[in-house]
């Protein structure tokens, strides 16, 4: 097989905070530009008050998650939401089939550590409606920076939301079937943390798969409505470090079937597209295949990396109404096209988790 061209690197379409938080003010070709159907599906915003410091804190708390005893992280374990609270580490499959033990993962709600007290709901939903688990023996910080970090993201969020919803009413679409993005991401209580904290490549169990663009975190498109993201930390023995390696970091596949890797500085937060919007937006707002390619180079051995993420999604008995022509996940989905968000989800994670023991 030739070897392939690296992917060009493109920067993302970027706002200022201070235009995003003018509710008035007409951001539709940006918005366009990066979310709609020819955009990557991600934008960043820049100049975010506090974000640089929340972000650094948060971060160089991953490596010292993934390295608490076994015991320890053993306790942090929730194995009834399927690993979607607290600690979790080879238990969620890759594209090819195989776990993914490339990386470990925290789980939070940073908004609610109860999100519901109803039994039926806790049993239904476990992976939205079980209680948060943190490690207050072990790392009491974690709770105060992963709160921070993750309030801030879903404020700025909404903000954008707010913005993604006149751009889509300026189409024409009119009234969505359901609540507008911004209100169907306030109303929730099913908001996501995962801080992540991906392996030196050797310490994998994995090998062989080190040149693949994918080699960090497979191809995958968040199911959710508005995922937010940090700029990744690199670190080498403790020690922070730039990305060793130009080829490392996010890729994404857009919407011709082109491959390109997403660059945006370290001090943005960067906002992508989930199916749930593409599909309550019919098809304005576009979600991408995105994945993580780890550093390969010769100076990347013991380099590892941080990063964390923000589900914003629907609340579990939203309804949503999928339309014949977005064709996400159609084996999933019944006759009359109609699943709560909930439901939705969960059959997704059926498909991409293993089974429960």
């Amino acid at each position: 097989m030739q070897q392939q061209e690296r992917p060009p690197a493109v920067r993302t379409v970027t706002i200022p905070f201070a235009d995003l938080k003018e509710r008035e003010k007409d951001l539709g070709d940006k918005i366009e530009e990066g979310l709609g159907p020819h955009g990557l599906g991600i934008i960043s915003i820049a100049d975010v008050p506090d974000f640089p410091e929340l972000r650094k804190t948060l971060l160089r708390l991953a490596p010292r998650i993934a390295n608490l005893p076994d015991d320890v992280k053993k306790q942090l374990e929730d194995p009834d939401s399927r690993y979607n609270f607290g600690w979790s580490h080879g238990k969620e499959k890759l594209e090819s089939g195989k776990l993914d033990t490339f990386k470990g993962s925290f789980y939070a709600n940073p908004i609610f550590d109860v999100p519901t007290t109803d039994d039926a709901l806790v049993n239904g939903y476990p992976s939205y409606c079980r209680p948060n688990i943190w490690p207050t023996d072990h790392l009491p910080e974690l709770e105060t920076a992963f709160k921070a970090l993750g309030k801030l993201m879903l404020e700025v969020g909404l903000m954008l939301a707010h913005h993604c919803d006149r751009y889509v009413m300026q189409q024409g679409l009119g009234a969505y079937d359901g609540d507008s993005l911004e209100k169907t991401i306030a109303h929730s209580r099913c908001h996501k943390g995962r801080l992540l904290y991906y392996f030196p490549r050797q310490f994998s169990k994995q090998t062989g798969e080190s040149e693949s663009v994918s080699s960090w975190c497979g191809w995958h498109t968040d199911h959710g409505s508005l995922t937010g993201l940090t700029c990744g930390l690199f670190t080498k023995d403790y020690v922070e470090i730039p990305c060793p390696d130009n080829a490392a970091g996010l890729y994404i596949r857009t919407r011709d079937n082109r491959v390109v890797k997403v660059v945006f500085d370290e001090n943005h937060i960067a906002y992508q597209i989930g199916e749930t919007t593409e599909i309550l937006s019919r098809g304005y707002l576009c979600a991408t295949p995105h994945c993580v390619q780890a550093p390969s180079s010769e100076n990347s051995s013991n380099v590892d990396r941080s990063t964390f993420a923000l589900f914003m999604q629907p609340d579990w008995d939203e309804k949503l109404e999928f339309p014949s022509e977005i064709s996400y996940h159609q084996e999933l989905i019944p006759p009359n096209g109609t699943l709560t968000f909930g439901e939705y989800s969960t059959r997704l994670v059926n498909k991409y988790y293993q089974s429960t023991p």
